[in-house]
Formats: structure tokens, C-alpha cells, sequence
């Protein structure tokens, strides 16, 4: 891939401060509260501007500070876009959309809302200079719809719009392109996104684990789970899960992270005196990683998980629920168990910790099914080429 783009996209700019003649110019628009597509969007950010393209990153303002957007080299354009639709805040979000908008070659929107109101702004396009209705859009489909009752049947319209809107969805999952087609996208494609690298940690595993363990619970076994406290996690089936580990010491879950569910997990980590430590939100994922003996993920769905891609990578043994992207991620890397059932997840876990021979070969497996991944690179590179298709067809 060239580090720059020949195509003429003289119409598409007039304004002094706009790209240099030949420069793709990308806005990647974000909604709030997106967790881990955070991460993502950030490293497409920095991956496409070290490229060569002039990316324009919408984004809520807290965001910024969260994931450090502004400093990956794009052009940074605060757009509040909430996570539930408000007649008042969605206008002004498109509003700041359609200026933020002017002059791009491309526009990738990341999530449902996102989706949604990047539409509206492209639809609306007349209203400013230099901002073309025909720009096209490319909206990544990372969640599945896991809402019931009108919250469901309203999120299910909005889906089908910006499938049908869309020139091109790509899903974070096989699952989800199939969702896509069948709503009439039409074109839908994988988009795999890959984990940031880690880093290097600052503690070896003794360390670390003394660190987080008490006097006289250097033998305990640590099972790790790590993300936002939100129902979808599935967290409270974690929970009752952990009634199934046994033995003495008794086995301890660290759960990592913050969310709407902090106070009612605590709640119920203290009622029923669970094995539970709530770490909150931590920035030493390495050293968390470094200290476990395996890492469990309980979500009711996942697209292409960043901590299970963290633990495989790191050769620490997973157990996870079978649903979304997970199974085809892993492959057999790790022990898979159906979703909604505490009791398997509990078993599994349990009988893994009692099997260090298992454990040993899963920590092998784990690297070597990592290496069949795209890494960053290779995602960057990837949606490159598909800007590159669609705006040489546009």
C-alpha cells in the first residue's frame, strides 16, 4: 500500500487548510461509552495518518483524555454523540458532523449511533460548502443487538437503516457481516479488529502476584477477568459461577474494570461472601496478566474480544463463553463453554485449575493461534485498501 493516494479529489476540497492535492482525507466518527472500539479507532488513527492520510477524529471530548485520540496525529473534532438518541443533542451532533465532515474523502463511522448520525450529516450535505452527499460511508458493525422490548425493536430499525445506508459494513465478526446481509447491506465484509499491543510489563509474575495477594495467600490461584461493568459482560453470571470453585484456598477472581454495575456487583460479592475482588479500573493489564492463572470471559456476546486476544497472546490459559466471534477467534486455544450457563463456566474453570498439563498446553497454543491474527499493521493496511476501492469507484 502507497503511502499516499494519486486519486483527483480536487471537488472534494477548497479550503486552505485542507489536504495537500492527492491526500486521502478520513473522518472516523466514534459515539460514547465505546470501550474497547476506543482502542481501535485510536490505532486505525495513528496506523492511517502514518500512511499518509489526513484523518479527522470525531469523538466526544472525554473520550480524548481516555484514549489519547489528538495524539495519534489526526485532527481531533469534538462531537458529543450519546449513547441513547436526543432530539436536541443528535441535532447538534449533526451539526458538528456536517462541519467536521467538509472537505473528507471518506467517512468511517464506528458503531449503530455513530452510524446513524454520520448519515444524517452526509444527507444533509448541501447545507455547507465543500461537504458532498455522495461521500462515502463506511460504518463498522462491532455489537450485536442484545436490548429486549422497545429498546430492541427501536435498536433493530436503526440497524437496518444504517445497514441499508451504509456503502459498505464491515463486521467485527462472521456473525455480524451475516447480520449485516440479511438486513439488505449492499456490501458487508469482515473487519477484524486487532488488540494494541500490550507492552512490556513492569513486574515478573512473582511480583505481580504478591502485589495483589494478602500474607499467606501465596498459593491461591487467580482467575483474571477483565472489562466494563455492563450488563452484556455478563459479570453477574461470573459470579454465581464462582460457587462452583472449591478447595482450599479457595480460588480468587480479580475482576478489572468500572461501569453502571460497580456498586450492584459489589453488593453482591459482599451479601454472598463470593471468592470476588473488584480491582476497578486498571491500566496494568500486563501485570494482571503476568500474575494469572487463567483469564475467564462470561459475555452474553463478543465480536473479536481484545482480552481474549491479550490472553492468548500473553500464553495465559482462557476459558470463555461460546457465543459471537469468540469461538472463531480462539479456535482451540481455549475451553469453551455455552454462554448463560454460571455452572459450566464454574466446572470449566475448576477443572482446568486442577490440570496443569492442560494449562501448559493451552499457554502454548495460545501465541501460536495469535500468530493467524492480522495485527495492527495488517488491519490498517486492510482498510486502506477498501477506502482506496471505494472512493477510485465513488
Amino acid at each position: 500500500m502507497s503511502e499516499r493516494y494519486d486519486v483527483d479529489h480536487s471537488s472534494a476540497r477548497g479550503s486552505a487548510t485542507g489536504p495537500d492535492p492527492g491526500q486521502l482525507h478520513v473522518v472516523l466518527v466514534l459515539s460514547a461509552g465505546s470501550g474497547g472500539i476506543g482502542a481501535h479507532v485510536r490505532s486505525l488513527a495513528q496506523g492511517l495518518t502514518a500512511h499518509g492520510v489526513k484523518v479527522t477524529l470525531c469523538a466526544p471530548a472525554e473520550s480524548d483524555a481516555l484514549f489519547g485520540f489528538s495524539r495519534t496525529g489526526a485532527v481531533f473534532h469534538p462531537v458529543e454523540i450519546t449513547p441513547t438518541s436526543g432530539a436536541r443533542s443528535d441535532a447538534t451532533a449533526i451539526g458538528e458532523l456536517r462541519r467536521a465532515f467538509t472537505g473528507a474523502d471518506l467517512v468511517h463511522a464506528h458503531g449503530l449511533r455513530a452510524g446513524l448520525l454520520a448519515d444524517l450529516a452526509l444527507r444533509t450535505a448541501g447545507r455547507l460548502p465543500g461537504l458532498r452527499p455522495e461521500t462515502p460511508l463506511v460504518v463498522t458493525f462491532h455489537h450485536a443487538l442484545l436490548a429486549t422490548g422497545l429498546e430492541r425493536r427501536l435498536q433493530r430499525l436503526m440497524e437496518r437503516r444504517v445497514a441499508r445506508a451504509a456503502d459498505l459494513v464491515l463486521g467485527a465478526s462472521s456473525d455480524l457481516v451475516a447480520r449485516a446481509r440479511e438486513l439488505g447491506a449492499s456490501d458487508a465484509r469482515l473487519g477484524p479488529v486487532a488488540a494494541p499491543p500490550l507492552g512490556v510489563g513492569g513486574l515478573d509474575r512473582a511480583a505481580a502476584r504478591a502485589a495483589l495477594l494478602g500474607p499467606g495467600e501465596a498459593d491461591r490461584a487467580l482467575v483474571l477477568a477483565v472489562g466494563r461493568l455492563v450488563p452484556h459482560k455478563g459479570f453477574g453470571q461470573l459470579l454465581e459461577a464462582t460457587r462452583e470453585l472449591t478447595g482450599e484456598p479457595r480460588p480468587l477472581v480479580l475482576l478489572a474494570g468500572d461501569g453502571p454495575q460497580a456498586q450492584e456487583l459489589a453488593e453482591r460479592v459482599a451479601a454472598g461472601q463470593l471468592p470476588v475482588r473488584l480491582l476497578g479500573h486498571r491500566t496494568d493489564v500486563p501485570e494482571l496478566l503476568a500474575a494469572a492463572d487463567l483469564v475467564v470471559i462470561s459475555s452474553r456476546w463478543e465480536a473479536r474480544s481484545l482480552v481474549a486476544q491479550e490472553a492468548l497472546r500473553s500464553g495465559v490459559p482462557l476459558v470463555a463463553t461460546a457465543v459471537g466471534g469468540i469461538p472463531e477467534l480462539v479456535g482451540d486455544a481455549a475451553v469453551l463453554v455455552p454462554g448463560g450457563d454460571p455452572a459450566a463456566l464454574g466446572t470449566a474453570v475448576r477443572e482446568l485449575l486442577a490440570d496443569p498439563e492442560r494449562r501448559a498446553a493451552l499457554a502454548k497454543a495460545g501465541p501460536a493461534q495469535a500468530e493467524t491474527w492480522p495485527d495492527e499493521a495488517a488491519t490498517v493496511a486492510q482498510v486502506l485498501s477498501t477506502y482506496d476501492e471505494l472512493v477510485q469507484h465513488g
